[in-house]
């Protein structure tokens, strides 16, 4: 089976390309410079002429905050090239296997939300996604969509890395409290797609899934754990830690207050486990120092 991975230099891609290692799948690695998905037809030509069995669409707008002023590449990023990938998928009959976002609801809710549960974006950048995942759907493409939430890692941009960089930069952080989520290790993601894979040859169900952490935190808890374990490491740590609300920490964007996802369907259809997002903290921090 040919596998292609668009986008291998990001957290996702790169934390794919550790799990794929001795899977003994034919993986081709791209990056933009290999295939910018931004370039349509150059895009298409591409994949056509390699004609893999799956592509895997690891890349993303995901500066929340910038594409509020900056609509038209997030949108072009994760809708409009989404949906030119789509028709390539369902040109060449190969399974596209894409990542989105927890942003897609408003955060209202008070239980974990189910992959049919409505969606209503309060962002630019929960906009575009959604709207990828409807380009995709509308193609009618085979096709698995797996919504994530609070992605981290070793690897790329993200809240545990941002979080060691300040705790080495200053004695004391604020940190949003009543924002409630569920981080999930990138790498635990990643294992997930590769698991799935197999099924493709057999009767998949394909579709909407949700894949995040095994228990929903906020943004100050999250921090708090990931000091603890580099105080026991001996690695820089703040000497203090403040809760605060999401008004007295004003972004560009709105977050969804809570945006837990329900991983059920996902755990009992393909035969994998939530994401333990204490243990991927520990291996992170472990990797980084």
């Amino acid at each position: 089976m040919k596998v292609v991975v668009l986008g291998c230099n990001g957290q996702l891609g790169m934390c794919l390309y550790d799990q794929f290692e001795n899977s003994g799948y034919e993986v081709v690695f791209t990056s933009r410079e290999k295939i910018n998905i931004t370039n349509f037809k150059a895009t298409k030509i591409t994949l056509l002429d390699m004609a893999p069995d799956v592509i895997i669409n690891a890349t993303a707008y995901t500066a929340v905050d910038e594409a509020e002023e900056d609509q038209k590449t997030a949108n072009l990023i994760n809708h409009l090239a989404v949906a030119n990938i789509a028709k390539v998928c369902k040109k060449l009959a190969c399974c596209l296997i894409h990542v989105s976002t927890d942003y897609v609801f408003d955060g209202n809710s008070k239980i974990p939300y189910k992959e049919d549960d409505k969606t209503n974006p309060q962002s630019i950048y929960g906009d575009t996604k959604l709207k990828g995942e409807l380009a995709i759907q509308s193609s009618e493409c085979k096709h698995i969509i797996i919504r994530t939430a609070w992605l981290f890692s070793e690897y790329g941009n993200n809240f545990l890395k941002t979080m060691m960089r300040l705790g080495s930069e200053r004695d004391e952080l604020s940190i949003v409290s009543d924002q409630i989520g569920c981080p999930t290790y990138a790498q635990d993601i990643a294992k997930v797609i590769v698991q799935i894979i197999p099924y493709l040859n057999s009767q998949v169900i394909f579709g909407l899934y949700h894949y995040c952490g095994d228990q929903p935190c906020s943004w100050y808890d999250f921090a708090r754990i990931i000091f603890r374990e580099a105080k026991i490491r001996r690695m820089p740590f703040p000497r203090k830690i403040n809760a605060i609300d999401s008004n007295s920490f004003p972004t560009k964007a709105r977050r969804p207050q809570y945006s837990v996802l329900d991983s059920g369907l996902i755990e009992s259809d393909f035969m994998v486990n939530a994401s333990d997002w204490h243990e991927g903290i520990i291996k992170s921090i472990e990797r980084l120092n």
